[in-house]
């Protein structure tokens, strides 16, 4: 039986997610007229086209979209077969990057921490942190990111997912608002001010105000800003009131301004939000990524528990 040449399958992973045959080039430590050879060799085996131009750029085909992610599965798959990953890890030895994709709450929050606990444990680890700019399965499908840390929002029924932990939304003014040093906050004294709110679309509604439209009850919202930080920083000079999560409370930015700020309970219930990490199968048993999850995992439970989380 002839074999073919599964070099070819590495090749065809890299072009289907580069679209390019010069980044595949580069990707793979080849010339770009040797990754056009083996384009014209995948061609021919497959009787597709598989890129095709359009206009500056190169597209799929409606075929090589169709086994882009079994291409990838399958490349992932035989180098675990031929390369299993067995031996116990040496941490000390370990030089690794790994990829986390977060918001900007959580980079602020939780990213100082992780990079010093990594340090201690596996010195020669590198984390590479990237925004969440939308909420896609494709990066981890593709293997640009290690873990994908937030909400859980229609990732694909593959994806693995684990809780890291609870969160809650809260209420931040500046000192000298109105409302500064008020324990306990009504709805109508939380609607007789207008309100920023961070929002990646720039939406000007959420939970809060789900929940005081079923009591017939309108807020203000001023403007809405792309991150929690900004949010703060128009809060502590303005009398708007900011919506922020309780852990970005752990920010140690945000206790180095906490002579300027107040924060209060929301005047109105919503429900928990739950913070995951999430990642391909593929990744499962790897121990290197198995240790990955673990560190994050144990940093945010203590930095959570040693606030009273």
């Amino acid at each position: 039986m002839k074999i073919p040449d599964m070099n070819l399958l590495a090749a065809l992973d890299v072009l289907l997610v580069e679209k390019s045959v010069a980044r595949a080039a580069s990707q793979l430590s080849l010339s770009t007229s040797a990754m056009s050879r083996t384009l014209a060799r995948l061609r021919l085996i497959t009787g597709d086209q598989l890129l095709v131009r359009a206009g500056r750029n190169m597209v799929l085909t409606p075929y090589a979209e169709s086994i882009k992610e079994r291409t990838r599965h399958t490349v992932f798959e035989a180098r675990n077969i031929l390369q299993p990953n067995i031996q116990p890890l040496d941490l000390s030895a370990l030089e690794q990057t790994f990829t986390i994709r977060a918001n900007d709450g959580f980079i602020e929050t939780f990213a100082s921490k992780l990079i010093t606990h990594m340090a201690k444990h596996a010195p020669k680890v590198r984390l590479r942190f990237l925004p969440k700019q939308q909420k896609s399965p494709e990066a981890l499908r593709e293997g640009k990111v290690d873990l994908e840390i937030g909400v859980l929002k229609n990732m694909g029924p593959e994806i693995r997912i684990k809780a890291l932990f609870y969160d809650h939304f809260v209420s931040v003014v500046r000192k000298g608002h109105p409302l500064d040093q008020c324990k306990t906050v009504t709805i109508e004294q939380y609607c007789q001010f207008s309100h920023i709110i961070a929002s990646r679309r720039g939406d000007f509604s959420g939970p809060v105000d789900d929940e005081l439209k079923a009591q017939g009850i309108m807020r203000h919202i001023a403007a809405t800003v792309p991150s929690f930080p900004a949010a703060l920083e128009v809060a502590k000079n303005s009398d708007l009131i900011a919506l922020v999560p309780a852990s970005f409370l752990l920010n140690e930015s945000f206790h180095s301004d906490h002579a300027s700020l107040w924060v209060f309970e929301l005047p109105v219930q919503t429900h928990d939000i739950t913070i995951s990490m999430m990642w391909h199968p593929r990744l499962q048993l790897d121990s290197a990524h198995i240790w990955l999850r673990e560190q994050v995992a144990t940093v945010c439970h203590e930095a959570m528990e040693k606030r009273g989380f």
